[in-house]
């Protein structure tokens, strides 16, 4: 398969699918992010939050995480969104895990689409890097290549959208960038964004090197670092079935939304709620995800406790009845 799994368009979460995936994804996070995903505060004062990094994938500047550092700075959070230079996975992952060096503290790190192939290589043997975040992304193992990865899948349009272009490497030699062909970009990469949105997009977008999804990958950070994962099941960049196999292999807090590629550009809300979760933090009461799936857990605990209280008074009842009747107890006549 050519280089075109990489980006993928999203849609929207539709209510009751939202209410629901959110109250799982929130009650598995609350139980495990707090105690896995900061659990060593190295770095900064007790109780401070985790740095976030934001990594965009192929045909994409970091301009598309604008929507998200907008909320995740509202809350206090510090958040970088380095560019990702796309010109082969190796070099990549190289300059990320340079830029992750020059942090000091806790990190939640986040890819989106050919970024989360970096972030998987970048954040090993990081011990700052405490959470992991795969936004409609790439989750190859250890030895993978993105390629062979996406071709085992169907669901991707991309590779019939690529305009491959030939370029001339400092060596000498040649290499070949990709882009999406701008009428395709709509439906490929952004369908669930304004069509004057995504013009803009396509003009502006950055090319990636094909070399990039022919890189075997040198590690897979996930196997040691908590993650979570949000799956586009409107993707037609990525297959949605390859992001759910990436998450489930990876034993990921998963979140499916109704949306195309670019979640973090149409699901801005979404994609940070799903972060504040990764750092070990409650969303925001007014968040979509975060009422639904606090309130599921709470009240089935209190529906829980209301249960065990109505059993436990109901037997002690029954047993003081019991006791009467056979004359048991202190003494005292009934």
């Amino acid at each position: 398969m050519s280089p075109s799994t990489l980006l993928a368009p999203r849609k929207r979460i539709p209510g009751r699918r939202a209410q629901t995936v959110a109250a799982v994804l929130t009650t598995a996070a609350l139980v495990a992010a707090p105690a896995t995903a900061v659990a060593d505060g190295d770095a900064g004062p007790a109780g401070a939050r985790p740095t976030v990094v934001l990594v965009h994938g192929a045909f994409a500047d970091a301009s598309g995480w604008n929507g998200v550092v907008e909320r995740l700075q509202r809350d206090g959070y510090t958040v970088m969104a380095p560019a990702n230079p796309l010109r082969g996975l190796t070099d990549d992952s190289a300059y990320i895990a340079d830029v992750l060096k020059s942090i000091r503290g806790p990190i939640v790190l986040a890819g989106h689409s050919y970024g989360g192939a970096v972030i998987g290589n970048a954040a090993a043997g990081n011990p700052h890097v405490k959470s992991l975040v795969y936004v409609s992304a790439f989750m190859p193992d250890k030895g993978e290549e993105l390629s062979e990865l996406g071709a085992k899948f169907a669901g991707s349009d991309l590779n019939t959208a690529l305009r491959p272009v030939p370029f001339r490497k400092p060596d000498g030699t040649e290499g070949t960038d990709l882009y999406i062909r701008p009428a395709a970009f709509h439906h490929v990469f952004a369908a669930d964004v304004p069509p004057e949105t995504t013009a803009v997009l396509a003009a502006s977008q950055r090319p990636i090197s094909g070399a990039a999804f022919m890189e075997k990958t040198t590690a897979a950070a996930w196997r040691t670092i908590p993650s979570w994962a949000l799956v586009a099941t409107r993707d037609k960049a990525i297959a949605p079935d390859l992001e759910r196999f990436g998450a489930k292999r990876a034993k990921s807090h998963t979140v499916e939304v109704d949306s195309s590629h670019a979640a973090m550009i149409s699901h801005p809300d979404v994609v940070a709620d799903l972060i504040r979760l990764a750092a070990g933090d409650r969303p925001p009461a007014k968040s979509g995800m975060a009422p639904t799936g606090i309130s599921a857990m709470v009240l089935a605990c209190l529906g829980g406790l209301a249960g065990v209280t109505v059993l436990t008074g109901a037997g002690l009842v029954a047993a003081a009845r019991r006791h009467r009747s056979t004359g048991g107890g202190t003494g005292m006549a009934p």
